[in-house]
Order: C-alpha cells, then sequence, then structure tokens
C-alpha cells in the first residue's frame, strides 16, 4: 500500500498509509453534532484541547432479543480518520455556526488538525461482540477525539445493527439456503440502501439486487424481472425475433415460440399432469418466453402474476423444456405471494413429475426462490411447515432493521492524562468501565469461546492452562474460575497515527464475511437459538472489578439525611 507524509502544525510526522475516502462523501468532519465542535472550542479556550484522552465506543445490549452481535462499520471509520480534514469551506461554516464571541485563533487551530495523534484499536470487523467490550477504542488529543464521537457512533451503530439481522435470518434459514438481499427500494435513503447490501453479505447473505453496490464492493448480483414484465405482454404475437441458437453453436431453433408451445401441448396432456391445468395465460407465456429469448442462460421466471399453479408453473415448465433440448439448463422459479410452504411443495411435485415423465435429468430439482415481506419470523414458520424453497429474496425487514430501530452505541471517556474517568447513573447499565483496558476472549476445550474479560492495560495476560478469576463487573455474586484453552486478544491496532506502531491492515470484504461465518459457527448453540437465548459471559479481572468500585465510591457524593 502506498505511503505519504503528512504534516501537522509545520511538522513532518510519521509516515502513515494512504487511504480512500469513506465511501459516503457526506461523511466529512462536519457529519457531527454541533456540540462536539462547542465542546471543542471549550476545550480549546481552557487550554486542554491536547490533554491525552481515551474513549470506548461500545453498546449495552444486543439487538433483536438475542445474546450476539456482529461488528461492521470499522473499514469506513478507518477511511474517515485517515483523510480528517476540514476544508476551509467547511472551517468557515462552523464560524457562522458557533457564536460570534470565538476567538479567530480556535479556526487557526481548526485549520492545522488532523489525526495524525490519534490511535485506534479494534475488535476485527466480522467478529462477533458483546455488551460493554469495546469495539473501538480511541486514544488522543481530546478534541480531535471528541470530533470523531458522532460520525464514528454513526459509522458502526447502523453497520453493525444490520450485519446482525444478517446474521440472524442466516441462521434461521439454514447454512443450505441460498440468501438475497432486496431491500434498495425499501431501505432508508441511498446510503441505507448502499450500507445495507454491503453488511448483509458480510452477515452472511450470499448476493445482492443492488447494482450499485455490486460494484462498489464487487458483492455478487442477482435478479429477475418483476410483474409489470409480465403483464406487459399481451400474446406470443408480439415476439418477432423467434430464433434461439443452441448453447453448443451447433444448430438454431428458427421458431422457439412454436417449440415452447409443443412442449405446453405434451405438459398438458401427459400422464402425470393431465388435469392439473387447463388453457395456461398466453401473455405471460409470451413474457416467459422473450425472457428465456433474451437469457437463455440465467432464465428464471416470476410465476405468481396470474396463477402459480396453473398457469405461471406449467408456462415455465414448457419453456425450460424448451431451452433443454437446445442445450440450456433453465435456473427456476421466483414466489412472491401466497402460501409460500404449499407452492413451493407443489412446484417441486410438478418437476419431479416433468422429470419422470419425460427423462429430464435433475428437472426435479430445479431451484425455488422465494420472496415478499419475508422476515425471521416467516422463515422460522417455513421451517417448521415444511417447504422446498431453494432461496430467500429479504428486503424490507432486513435492511430497515424494523424489529429494533438502533443498536444504541456509546462513546464514553474512560481516562484523561492517564486518570481512569468513570460515568456514574442510578441506571447500573449505563455505568462505564473506566480506564484503557485490554480485552481477551477465553475459549474452551470444546473450541467454544467461553467468557469475554477485560483488564487493566498493564495487568499480565491471561495464560493458556492458567486459572483466571471472572467477574461480573457489578454483582458481586456472579464469578467464575476460568482454564482457558486459548486465549484471543480482541483489540488491535488499525490506525496507529504517528505512534511507529504496527497497524492491522484491513481486510477485503470477503474476508471479513469469512470471519463473520467461522465466528458464528464457533459459538454455542444455546447462545445462538431465537428463543431465550443463553446469555454470554463478559467479565472483568479481580484487580479491575475491584479498582471500578473502589472507583464508583470516591466518584459517587455522599448523600445526607437531615
Amino acid at each position: 500500500m502506498e505511503v505519504k507524509e503528512n504534516g501537522q502544525n509545520g511538522e513532518l510526522s510519521a509516515r502513515v498509509h494512504v487511504l480512500d475516502g469513506p465511501t459516503n462523501p457526506m461523511v466529512t468532519p462536519l457529519l457531527t453534532d454541533l456540540y462536539q465542535f462547542t465542546m471543542a472550542y471549550a476545550y480549546w479556550k481552557a487550554g486542554k484541547h491536547q490533554e491525552r484522552a481515551v474513549f470506548d465506543l461500545y453498546f449495552r445490549k444486543n439487538p433483536f432479543g438475542g445474546e450476539y452481535t456482529i461488528f461492521a462499520g470499522l473499514e469506513e471509520c478507518i477511511r474517515f480518520i485517515a483523510n480528517f480534514k476540514l476544508t476551509a469551506e467547511e472551517i468557515s461554516f462552523i464560524r457562522e455556526s458557533l457564536p460570534s464571541s470565538c476567538e479567530d485563533r480556535f479556526y487557526d487551530y481548526l485549520r492545522e488538525l488532523d489525526c495524525s495523534d490519534v490511535e485506534v484499536y479494534s475488535v476485527s470487523e466480522g467478529s462477533v461482540v458483546f455488551p460493554k467490550v469495546p469495539l473501538l477504542r480511541i486514544e488522543g488529543p481530546i478534541a480531535v477525539v471528541q470530533l470523531l464521537e458522532t460520525p464514528l457512533v454513526n459509522l458502526v451503530n447502523y453497520p453493525s445493527l444490520v450485519a446482525t439481522n444478517a446474521a440472524r435470518h442466516r441462521f434461521v434459514a439454514g447454512k443450505s439456503k441460498m440468501l438475497l438481499e432486496f431491500g434498495l427500494r425499501r431501505a432508508q435513503g441511498p446510503d441505507g440502501g448502499i450500507g445495507a447490501s454491503k453488511y448483509c453479505y458480510i452477515g452472511g447473505f450470499d448476493a445482492t439486487s443492488n447494482v450499485a453496490a455490486g460494484r462498489l464492493f464487487g458483492i455478487p448480483l442477482r435478479g429477475t424481472h418483476s410483474h409489470a414484465f409480465v403483464s406487459s405482454f399481451m400474446s406470443p404475437d408480439e415476439i418477432i425475433d423467434k430464433s434461439l441458437r443452441s448453447r453448443d453453436g451447433s444448430s438454431t431453433c428458427e421458431d422457439f415460440v412454436s417449440l415452447v408451445q409443443t412442449w405446453l401441448s405434451k405438459i398438458q396432456w401427459s400422464n402425470s399432469l393431465r388435469g392439473v391445468f387447463g388453457e395456461t395465460n398466453q401473455s405471460e407465456l409470451a413474457a416467459f418466453m422473450s425472457y428465456a429469448l433474451a437469457f437463455p442462460n440465467t432464465f428464471l421466471a416470476l410465476v405468481d402474476t396470474y396463477d402459480v399453479i396453473r398457469s405461471g408453473i406449467p408456462n415455465f415448465c414448457a419453456v425450460a423444456l424448451a431451452l433443454s433440448d437446445l442445450g440450456y439448463k433453465a435456473v427456476g422459479i421466483r414466489l412472491d405471494s401466497g402460501d409460500l410452504a404449499y407452492l413451493s411443495c407443489e412446484a417441486r411435485k410438478f418437476f419431479l413429475a416433468i422429470e419422470k415423465e419425460f427423462g429430464i435429468s435433475d428437472f426435479g430439482k430445479m431451484g425455488i426462490t422465494a420472496s415478499n415481506d419475508l422476515n425471521e419470523e416467516t422463515l422460522d414458520a417455513l421451517n417448521k411447515q415444511g417447504h422446498e424453497v431453494d432461496a430467500f429474496g429479504i428486503g424490507t425487514n432486513l435492511v430497515t432493521c424494523y424489529a429494533q430501530a438502533a443498536l444504541g452505541c456509546v462513546f464514553k471517556l474512560v481516562e484523561i492524562n492517564n486518570q481512569p474517568r468513570i460515568k456514574l447513573s442510578e441506571d447500573v447499565s449505563k455505568v462505564s468501565m473506566p480506564c484503557k483496558k485490554r480485552c481477551y476472549r477465553l475459549y474452551g476445550k470444546e473450541g467454544y469461546p467461553l467468557v469475554d474479560i477485560m483488564t487493566g492495560e498493564n495487568e499480565p495476560s491471561p495464560k493458556v492452562g492458567e486459572r483466571i478469576l471472572c467477574r461480573h463487573p457489578f454483582n458481586e455474586s456472579k464469578r467464575a474460575y476460568v482454564v482457558p484453552q486459548r486465549v484471543e486478544e480482541l483489540l488491535k491496532c488499525y490506525w496507529p497515527g504517528n505512534s511507529g506502531k504496527p497497524r492491522e491492515d484491513l481486510p477485503a470484504l470477503k474476508e471479513i464475511r469469512e470471519r463473520c461465518i467461522k465466528q458464528l459457527e464457533r459459538m454455542r448453540s444455546d447462545h445462538m437459538r431465537r428463543l431465550n437465548p443463553t446469555p454470554y459471559k463478559v467479565s472483568v479481572s479481580g484487580k479491575l472489578y475491584d479498582f471500578i468500585h473502589f472507583l464508583w465510591l470516591n466518584e459517587a457524593p455522599v448523600g445526607e439525611l437531615q
């Protein structure tokens, strides 16, 4: 990867990697809340702006009633940090937005601001993560790190939520089914659509209908035609060019339409299918023939425009059999309405009957795709009923995360000038975890993760085979000794700034997806189930537990009764 010289305050700073900017050009230093700039000015005015601060970005509760989350959005965070620089126009707008009493020298300070003094440590993107454990730890001058808060939370929140939603759909659908993300038209704006396609792919989906996401990220594209295409035809007479060259190029069928109609008649009067259907919709047949002439190698038809059993499936089969005569193999059908379990089973019976009747190898294995506002519950219900669907196209409920609006990431100060800080609350779940921490995942003898543990930065690392006391951060009675068979440190340096520390490379999207799938496979099944999953244990070391409670008592005001 290229490197460049990145200067700050007129001095040459460390050589850092060149990275492209964020995918969305709207992600700039101004994509933040106003109070970040008011705080930055107040820090500067107080002479505190260069004080070294440490912030943790984490979430408090797993989404969708589950007990795991998929971390996503890291690459976009690092791209943003690597290119953080305020333009003259942006500084002018900030000047107009802040009170006129703000000193001019503050804007000179903003003009020189970048992230060369910032360090970012993070869990690897695509990892399975849990509440309270930092996803990112950001260290640097407090004013600039404060300016990073809102964009970083924004860049992690939705990606992690939708990747988790995708992983949950994959878990319910099973490994063998193809999952297609069809959500662009229902997504929350263009960025929601692009982000959904990328992060659903990380979460285990196989392809997207979103052409822009396919181009940007290399995600496989899938799509066929809509009901409008089918209903736009009136009759087979509209098909002008009826010829189709055989797949091997050795011959040409001059009248594909007649070949299809011959096959339709054969199906209608076949012994096994006699009486199943009568006259099919000829405009639908014309649409299918036209689409097959355009895409003979990838023919997949939407069969529910008029009547699935009496028209759509027999029309599809007639076209598929005509293609088979010419050496092509149709892909299958898509169902977009009705009783998907029943219709898929009936379609499979139809395909198997044709394979048996006409001796067409593997015709009974013809692909069946289902769409129509599917969600986790629908997939679960289909599994319980029994179905023959091979692929699911899922849109609205997936990309909008209909079951939960947001993950709820937070960004909390945990240390400044090497002094630990804590945020207290009457709601114990909102008490922050002070000080710079190291985070580990401890694995048991069966290979499953047992517990995530946070320790103070200077504590010895957990060792394989050594007994470690793991404590619940706030409940003194919840504690256990763990003897790990494998120890994995979770936070790695992804942006060293000018510290000279080695930096982790940002992996390709497919690698992130593979990490996600492998980590999910390593989880114990009781943590993964949809109903009443077992909570995964997140703990702190004995020393960190004692320190948290010491600091808690020290910082909490003492009440007085009179």
